[in-house]
């Protein structure tokens, strides 16, 4: 259930909670090679799907509501989220060395990460269309979280204007957003595991600082402009959820460096 929540609630990532509880690298094993010791691994991950579908469907419910009545202070403890892991995330991009390069790549990818979602923020107003193959590449993106530790997939989803939609679609049980999203996320974890267990292997560093710059980016494009009708308790309320959800994210890094270190 709590992997389920890395899915769902931003700048947590269902990979990285998969490392705390001990299970992520036989998660990859397994996808990478679907046909080794099957029927043991299936019988294995079927509580843990089990209690990730219950994580996500029960935070749905609070994550529609908030969103709904408390958009901008809610967007700014998704924010907090965010923020909480980046120590954690800048020393899990540089536990296999780090050199220059690899940071000058990370702001190349920062800038041109940002350029491309304010181009596309301006082409399709911060809210994609919702149809069958919008919801599969949502499920994509949340699949792009179950293979790489440390990437919340949330945030991308925030900024397609997709999140509550989602949300609503789980908390209602709506099929035309659960089944792209299940299709998305199996094809995109079917094809790219193999693929980015084996780039990881070669070139680790580049391509999570890579991934930091497109994290940055679409971090900053999530942050709240529109502030009618919040109060000066509004405001209060701004500040403090997004320090909570800095010390969450912080929390559940610290996790994931303790679990992983034992």
């Amino acid at each position: 259930m709590f992997i389920g929540s890395g899915f769902i609630l931003p700048g947590v990532s269902g990979g990285a909670l998969a490392a705390v509880f001990g299970i992520y690298e036989r998660i990859i094993s397994f996808l990478a090679h679907l046909t080794k010791n099957f029927k043991e691994n299936v019988l294995y991950f079927i509580p843990v799907g089990l209690g990730g579908i219950t994580g996500v469907f029960l935070l749905s419910f609070a994550v529609s509501f908030l969103l709904g009545s408390y958009t901008t202070i809610i967007l700014w403890f998704f924010v907090g989220c965010i923020l909480g892991t980046v120590p954690s995330l800048w020393k899990e991009a540089g536990k296999k060395g780090r050199k220059n390069s690899d940071v000058t790549l990370m702001v190349i990818t920062f800038f041109v990460a940002l350029a491309l979602l304010i181009l596309g923020e301006q082409n399709f107003g911060g809210q994609l269309d919702q149809n069958f193959f919008t919801w599969m590449l949502a499920g994509a993106l949340i699949g792009l979280g179950i293979i790489v530790p440390g990437l919340s997939p949330s945030n991308f989803l925030v900024y397609l204007g997709m999140y509550k939609a989602m949300s609503d679609g789980i908390k209602t049980v709506d099929f035309g957003v659960l089944i792209p999203l299940a299709l998305g996320g199996l094809i995109c974890v079917l094809a790219l595991s193999r693929l980015m267990d084996y780039i990881f292997s070669i070139a680790y560093s580049k391509l999570f600082h890579l991934i930091l710059g497109v994290v940055f980016a679409s971090t900053i494009m999530i942050v709240p402009l529109d502030y009618s009708g919040v109060n000066g308790l509004g405001y209060l309320g701004c500040v403090v959820l997004c320090a909570l959800g800095a010390l969450l994210g912080w929390w559940m890094a610290s996790l994931e460096e303790k679990y992983q270190t034992d």
